[in-house]
């Protein structure tokens, strides 16, 4: 008797944690851990509403609790895009890649909020990436105002 009660109890308590602490609202998304490829092509959406691998928003790749794995493996792909974002930005100011960066960096610091800290480098990665100049240039007046629109609707909505 005695076994099948600390059975039930064990298994109450099992549901109780993947439903309550560190359940799936504090994991990563599978979604977010697929790579540059997965955050460039959602962002083809931006201003509108972008979804990682049609599952997730990039906010919700950071994670309260984010194992430090996935921490490093989000951090990478959103560096990486933010990077590649920025180049093509540099190229056609005030187009589309200046918009999708803003919106990728809004996006971000929304999901990072709440986070405790834990993706304070990774914001601060971001924001350099995605402002970077050669020769430290200042950016152009239509890739500023693209990328506040960006910004503002990946911080509203991302």
């Amino acid at each position: 008797m005695r076994a099948s009660i600390a059975t039930v109890l064990i298994s109450g308590l099992a549901a109780l944690a993947a439903a309550g602490c560190g359940g799936q609202s504090d994991s990563t998304p599978l979604a977010c851990l697929e790579g540059t490829g997965a955050y460039l092509t959602a962002l083809r959406d931006a201003p509108g509403a972008v979804k990682v691998g049609e599952e997730a928003a990039i906010s919700e790749c950071l994670a309260a609790n984010q194992t430090a794995g996935d921490l490093s493996t989000v951090g990478v792909a959103l560096v990486e895009a933010a990077t590649r974002l920025n180049a093509e930005a540099r190229a056609q100011p005030g187009g589309e890649a200046s918009l999708e960066l803003g919106y990728l960096v809004g996006a971000a610091e929304r999901g990072a909020a709440d986070t405790e800290g834990i993706h304070s480098d990774l914001l601060r990665r971001l924001a350099v990436a995605a402002r970077f100049a050669p020769d430290r240039d200042p950016l152009s007046r239509n890739f500023r105002q693209a990328y506040r629109e960006g910004f503002d609707a990946g911080h509203e909505h991302g």
